[in-house]
């Protein structure tokens, strides 16, 4: 979904949901996750205060709905450049860590909404749902990785995935930053992170030609 436009559609039956995520997306990148309210959301989106209610109990509820569809989004990014672990397997897993910089670069508002605006996974079963989900891909990737060593020289799986996680979620949030927090670096993060993940790879032996 492209972030709201500034366009009032005003409510039509069906599409309410859609319009408040929208000028959600849009408050989010002006303000923040925290810095609006759901009145303001309804306002942007041409629709009464009371309206949003009809779908969501509060703006917690709102704004899970908002990450849920993040990570959808951000799901079929990853499983893209995972791409099968084409054409082989460490070098579709570097491009998975370019994908989630690109995310955070690209979607920033979703990515906020995912990471940033304290959304308890509680909020909304598919919340849980489509956060494991997006995991699961790189933790797929991870096993089909480490697949290719001998079995005697195998990490766990769960480890390398959260490495790499770890690893792209830290560059991406310091210096991807839609925000005044974004750090300065003399190199694109995009260029940091393949570093990392070459000399991360090449330690657990995985790099080969």
């Amino acid at each position: 979904m492209r972030p709201f436009d500034g366009e009032r559609r005003g409510y039509h039956h069906g599409n309410l949901k859609e319009e408040l995520v929208r000028a959600a997306l849009h408050l989010i990148s002006q303000k923040g996750p925290s810095g609006f309210t759901v009145a303001e959301a309804a306002r942007l989106a041409g629709v009464s205060p009371t309206a949003p209610y009809r779908h969501y109990r509060d703006k917690t509820e709102l704004m899970a709905d908002v990450a849920t569809r993040g990570f959808g989004a951000f799901e079929a990014a990853l499983q893209k450049a995972w791409d099968d672990g084409r054409p082989k397997p460490w070098e579709a897993f570097r491009r998975m860590g370019q994908a989630y910089i690109a995310f955070a670069r690209e979607e920033p508002a979703y990515y906020s909404a995912m990471f940033e605006a304290g959304v308890p996974m509680e909020a909304a079963p598919a919340l849980r749902l489509a956060a494991d989900r997006s995991f699961q891909v790189l933790r797929h990737a991870a096993e089909v990785l480490i697949g290719t060593l001998p079995a005697e020289r195998r990490p766990p799986a769960l480890m390398v995935a959260l490495h790499a996680w770890a690893s792209a979620h830290g560059i991406a949030s310091l210096f991807e930053r839609a925000d005044g927090g974004r750090r300065v670096l003399p190199m694109s993060s995009a260029e940091l992170l393949e570093a990392n993940m070459l000399i991360y790879l090449q330690g657990l032996g995985l790099v080969r030609d």
